[in-house]
């Protein structure tokens, strides 16, 4: 791999938003834990990590598009802070929630001849915020059945700062912000008092051309307050502005668990 194609390629896991300290009980929607609803109002917090690799394509600062295909290990090394976490209320066959990720990185690269440059800089910060509402269309002692609609938002920001050569001392940044709406199902069923299975669905559009997120994982009921989930997450959004692009699918397993209270 040149050094050019490395450096776009730091530039893209940058813009990705849920790379390395990533995750979920889940994501942008608090799953749903199969368990019976106390009277008033209940909340959850769900911390969550999600071992995240990236396939897709890109272009930022109006040069030439990057095809991307990153496995986590590649992506870990470029992250210097990440937070992700999930909330719900719920009242009754009601609820509103929230998901939000911010990550930042720092990288720098040197370009193949050092000629326009001997180094460049790359900083990068990617905020995502989700806020929504569900309704149950469906519940037992064994299974949870919602529908949901709410919206997503983006901001991408990159900076990029060049050190020798002919470009040196020049500094550019690239900012994206956009807004997408988004519908969808997620549900739980319970085998026993203890093992579940739960999931979700959503896709959308606004800003983007497309935004969907799928969910399946496998969970442990320790207690009424703590459980935790094991599963597999696929996340896409295709978005474009003039010189800016970025279609891309982020996908691994992922990891969490979920507070009550």
């Amino acid at each position: 791999m040149t050094s050019k194609l490395r450096f776009f390629l730091l530039a893209v896991v940058c813009l990705s938003g849920l790379s390395s300290a990533s995750a979920a009980d889940l994501l942008p929607v608090t799953a749903p834990t199969p368990e019976a609803r106390a009277d008033g109002w209940n909340f959850s917090f769900s911390p969550y990590f999600w071992i995240a690799g990236l396939d897709g394509e890109t272009s930022v600062l109006g040069l030439p598009t990057v095809d991307v295909s990153q496995d986590f290990g590649d992506i870990l090394s470029g992250v210097d802070f990440a937070f992700m976490g999930a909330g719900d209320a719920r009242y009754d066959r009601y609820s509103i929630f929230t998901d939000m990720a911010y990550v930042r990185v720092t990288t720098d690269s040197g370009t193949p001849r050092g000629i326009l440059a001997g180094e460049v800089d790359l900083k990068s910060v990617t905020f995502t915020a989700l806020i929504g509402g569900a309704y149950t269309l469906y519940e037992d002692d064994r299974t949870r059945f919602d529908v949901l609609a709410g919206a997503r938002y983006w901001h991408l920001e990159t900076t990029l700062s060049f050190s020798g050569g002919l470009l040196a001392g020049v500094s550019r940044t690239d900012k994206e912000d956009w807004v997408d709406a988004i519908v969808g199902v997620k549900g739980s069923y319970a085998f026993n008092d203890h093992i579940f299975m739960t999931g979700w669905g959503m896709i959308g559009a606004g800003g983007a051309t497309l935004d969907w997120d799928v969910l399946g994982a496998l969970g442990y009921k320790f207690n009424d307050t703590v459980s935790a989930v094991l599963g597999y997450r696929a996340q896409g959004v295709d978005y474009s502005n003039d010189d800016f692009s970025y279609d891309m699918i982020q996908h691994g397993p992922i990891i969490g668990m979920t507070i009550r209270f």
